[in-house]
């Protein structure tokens, strides 16, 4: 089993960081980095990557809180309206992030007048790694407790032994840049990448879901596992438009 390592905050110098946010903040640079270096492999424009990275970061920043407050604590929010603006304050829902990102990244390259998919497949190429960077900061604080476990990947926590979905979903963000990059080997059609990303990683949430505790539920899923099956019914419908996965 996982032996059990804490770590909210530590002190660079006389400054008190936040361990989470360090972490979002490197798996952010990481993956904007392989995003960028994909950009110059294909052609595109890197610049643009790099513009898309930044907006596309506080965007997702600002979907995934809205998205935590409308549909995880929305009785709590509405009694503390103040703690939505709060940075310090937890609560951010990473499929939040998605939405707030996608929507930013199809308004610029709009506005730009650039293909979405193919910027969109660019962009998805860094996700994994900086999902799998990103999570290590949710394993440490252990924000995502799950059920108690006698599995071998179970992190050993006061009381006993459980799922640790920060854990696991840091894990799978690695396995799932290994697997691009075995994927890559073949040519793949324009908007492949974006397509299995959001696939794969909601494939993910949808089942670890079920293993977590303490959350808040709709009838018989969280609102992830809602907007994990909206995702996937839009998926289908794109798919039989572009042909992805042919």
């Amino acid at each position: 089993m996982i032996p059990w390592i804490e770590s909210h905050t530590y002190f660079l110098g006389p400054l008190r960081l936040q361990t989470w946010g360090t972490f979002v903040a490197i798996g952010f640079l990481v993956g904007a980095f392989i995003a960028a270096r994909r950009a110059k492999r294909k052609g595109l424009n890197q610049a643009y990557v790099w513009d898309l990275a930044f907006w596309a970061f506080l965007a997702a920043v600002v979907g995934a809180r809205l998205f935590h407050v409308l549909f995880y604590e929305p009785t709590y929010y509405l009694a503390h309206p103040l703690e939505i603006i709060n940075p310090l304050a937890p609560g951010y829902a990473i499929f939040g992030g998605f939405i707030g990102a996608t929507l930013t990244v199809w308004a610029f390259v709009k506005r730009k007048g650039l293909d979405f998919l193919a910027y969109a497949d660019i962009m998805a190429w860094g996700l994994p790694w900086g999902c799998g960077i990103g999570r290590i900061g949710c394993f440490l604080i252990h924000d995502h407790p799950g059920t108690l476990s006698s599995f071998v990947g179970a992190v050993k926590y006061p009381g006993g032994a459980r799922h640790d979905l920060g854990l696991y979903l840091s894990v799978f963000g690695f396995t799932l840049g290994l697997i691009f990059l075995l994927l890559d080997r073949s040519p793949r059609r324009k908007g492949f990448w974006v397509a299995a990303f959001l696939v794969a990683e909601g494939t993910s949430r949808f089942f670890l879901d079920f293993l977590r505790v303490a959350d808040t539920r709709y009838g018989p899923f969280t609102p992830t596992q809602w907007t994990v099956i909206l995702i996937f019914s839009l998926c289908l419908l794109l798919n039989k438009r572009k042909k992805f996965f042919s």
